[in-house]
């Protein structure tokens, strides 16, 4: 049986040297960390739009070890994001990390899957170069990368149909 423990808050002035430990643990991968970091300051601050897209990426760092989960809290977590650009291009960007976590995780199907978020990936970053500032071309530089991804990795194709038809038994 695991002991459950009640969290302790952080102080609102904390909140700006939190967020830097935060960051320093993303750097270091330790993204668990920096995921938690976020937890405790988005319980104090839930709007804080720094900590909300840091939140994300910490996430979906993590795609590797629980991919239906963490999608699961990422997708509960964009909506929160309020500036358009932002929530394009972060959408896109945990659209590209899951696509690239199935294709290393394998198994069957998992090109067609890891194609289909690449391209989704791809549709937000359209959507947030149509929205960026001026001089900002991250969303062209992520979808660059999608498109070379897709277009270098045979395993990355959209889903067929099977011509596989199992024996009927008689």
């Amino acid at each position: 049986m695991t002991e459950q423990f009640k969290l302790k808050p952080i102080s609102r002035e904390a909140i700006p040297r939190a967020i830097t430990k935060a960051e320093r643990y993303r750097l270091i991968n330790q993204s668990w960390a920096a995921e938690s970091i976020c937890r405790d300051i988005l319980e104090i601050d839930p709007a804080n739009q720094q900590v909300l897209v840091m939140f994300v990426l910490a996430l979906t760092d993590q795609l590797a070890d629980d991919h239906g989960h963490v999608m699961k809290v990422v997708q509960e977590t964009l909506p929160r994001i309020s500036d358009p650009y932002q929530k394009a291009y972060y959408t896109g960007i945990a659209s590209e990390r899951s696509g690239q976590a199935l294709l290393h995780r394998g198994g069957m199907g998992s090109g067609a899957m890891a194609y289909d978020a690449l391209r989704e990936a791809m549709m937000w970053y359209e959507r947030a170069e149509s929205l960026r500032p001026a001089g900002n071309d991250d969303a062209i530089l992520r979808w660059n990368t999608c498109a070379r991804l897709i277009g270098g990795n045979s395993q990355l194709a959209p889903h067929t149909e099977s011509a596989y038809e199992p024996a009927l038994e008689e």
